[in-house]
């Protein structure tokens, strides 16, 4: 009977592993071009989200010129995955553009339920793309594209049309205090003010703005006025999420953005939410209260699998 029991045991054991491993959310991150230091965002994303032993992460990487012979094989399957990291940027050469298959691709890929995080520079790619635009609701753009929205001294969001206030643009990074805006999945039990270090806040941040839904906003000092931080949008039957948090420049080593406690919480808990709709990743004790930033220490870097 003893030997029998262990036999048990060992079978539950082993079908337990296999159910949690197919568990894991699928996350690709597509990487590439920026005049962001797209490699380290891509090894640090990568590592945060694996750490959480809720994620299995895959890279894409594009051709390195737009004139490389190998776009043309360069077709990533984002059916594959149930959320795809946006980690390119061409704002520095328009010409750097995914080929148009990919495009559709993308698009067909979120409107049937797939996940989309366009993490931090990424909103600034693409102008070219209407689609696009559509899909990140608001993004780095010029004065007459799109709207712009302000969060009133009462909280209401104000819809600026194109020509009105300014282009986007941006001052230089701060600790800023994260107000919420919209409780959802991705905040709860968040704080209703947080501070985040050394963020990188978007003023005038333009664009459709179809479907969307602000979830955060901070105040910028600078043009005395609040400005989205977090945003989410439907698109079809999937979702985006938008975000100016996770700023890594040329000459960065694991910045304080991307040791800041509250942004590696609040990644984790977008891409979970993202791929499956819920949110099970918890708060930790040391998230950032409204008067001091949580960070990691500088030695303690994310180990990704």
């Amino acid at each position: 009977m003893l030997c029998k029991a262990v036999q048990l045991l060992f079978i539950l054991s082993c079908v337990h592993t296999v159910t949690h491993a197919q568990k894991h959310i699928r996350v690709l991150i597509v990487d590439g071009f920026s005049n962001h230091n797209w490699q380290q965002t891509t090894q640090l994303t990568k590592a945060i989200l694996e750490e959480s032993n809720l994620f299995d992460v895959s890279v894409s990487t594009t051709p390195p010129t737009a004139h490389d012979p190998r776009w043309a094989q360069w077709q990533p399957n984002f059916k594959n995955y149930d959320v795809v990291i946006q980690n390119t940027n061409n704002i520095n050469d328009t010409a750097m553009r995914w080929p148009r298959a990919v495009e559709i691709a993308l698009e067909q890929y979120v409107k049937a339920g797939g996940g989309l995080y366009i993490l931090h520079s990424g909103n600034n790619a693409f102008p070219h793309w209407k689609e696009y635009d559509k899909m990140i609701g608001l993004g780095w753009r010029s004065k007459t594209t799109g709207f712009a929205l302000i969060i009133d001294p009462n909280g209401h969001i104000q819809r600026l049309p194109p020509g009105q206030g300014d282009a986007t643009n941006h001052g230089d990074r701060f600790d800023a205090v994260i107000h919420i805006q919209q409780r959802h999945p991705i905040n709860k039990g968040f704080p209703d003010e947080w501070k985040t270090a050394s963020m990188e806040l978007y003023r005038y941040p333009r664009g459709p703005a179809e479907n969307i839904t602000v979830l955060s906003a901070a105040y910028d000092s600078i043009s005395n006025k609040t400005w989205p931080v977090e945003w989410v949008v439907k698109y079809g039957k999937g979702r985006v999420y938008n975000s100016s948090m996770g700023h890594l420049w040329k000459g960065d080593v694991y910045p304080l953005s991307y040791r800041c406690i509250g942004f590696e919480t609040t990644m984790i808990r977008v891409a979970e939410w993202l791929g499956s709709g819920k949110v099970s990743y918890p708060v930790p004790a040391n998230f950032p209260t409204k008067n001091a930033v949580s960070l990691r220490a500088v030695t303690d870097v994310p180990k990704g699998h």
